[in-house]
């Protein structure tokens, strides 16, 4: 939110989401993660605001469980976290991950490790399907990232909306922005958001990702 706020509203509006994993929200003022969810028609579902990682989820969506956990600290590093929500969408019952890994090469693949076995916990105790997003800071051939696709689908290698890439908002060229999710899930597309490219490119450095999904055949 230290860019456009408004910006950055209208593009959450325009992704029609049920649930919105975020990263790089407010840390020190809670109040302006609850009011940005609120311009979007959304609330925050998460708890805490370890790792500036949050989940938002829209009016039909009914929040069963939600967590957030502080990740292994690595000295010399900020400090990462996993916020985590269980949910009902229309009788789907999603376990919801938002994380953002670090520029450091082992803290990426420990941290990415230790997300799924917290999402991979919650899931087995709730009966639900696991969801992760997040910004990963590295591409697909990296390790953090092969870990996760080889336990999770990478959504936009399934179904492809798009040319994918999300850094930077303003001329992208890499991909290391994604949802992943379990394999019983069935991916329709996945990809950039339809909104105003001025928009998209005020409203943060990074593009969204938005996937859709669907349980069963």
């Amino acid at each position: 939110m230290r860019d456009s706020v408004p910006a950055l509203t209208r593009v959450i509006s325009a992704m029609r989401a049920d649930v919105l994993c975020v990263q790089e929200a407010p840390r020190l003022r809670k109040g302006r993660r609850s009011a940005l969810a609120a311009a979007a028609g959304m609330r925050v579902a998460t708890p805490g605001r370890v790792g500036g990682v949050a989940v938002f989820t829209g009016p039909h969506v009914r929040v069963l469980h939600a967590e957030s956990h502080t990740l292994r600290f690595f000295t010399g590093l900020e400090r990462r976290g996993l916020a985590l929500a269980v949910v009902d969408v229309d009788g789907a019952r999603l376990a919801v991950g938002s994380l953002h890994l670090d520029l450091n090469d082992p803290a990426r693949v420990h941290h990415a490790a230790e997300a799924v076995a917290l999402m991979e916990r919650a899931a087995s105790r709730f009966g639900a399907t696991i969801v992760l997003c997040g910004d990963l800071n590295e591409q697909a051939h990296q390790p953090a990232w092969r870990f996760l696709a080889a336990l999770l689908a990478d959504c936009y290698a399934v179904a492809p909306k798009g040319d994918g890439l999300t850094f930077t908002a303003a001329r992208p060229a890499l991909r290391i922005d994604a949802v992943f999710a379990a394999r019983d899930l069935r991916v329709v597309s996945c990809g950039g958001v339809d909104a105003p490219i001025a928009d998209l490119a005020e409203a943060s450095d990074h593009l969204p990702v938005i996937a859709e999904l669907r349980v069963g055949h």
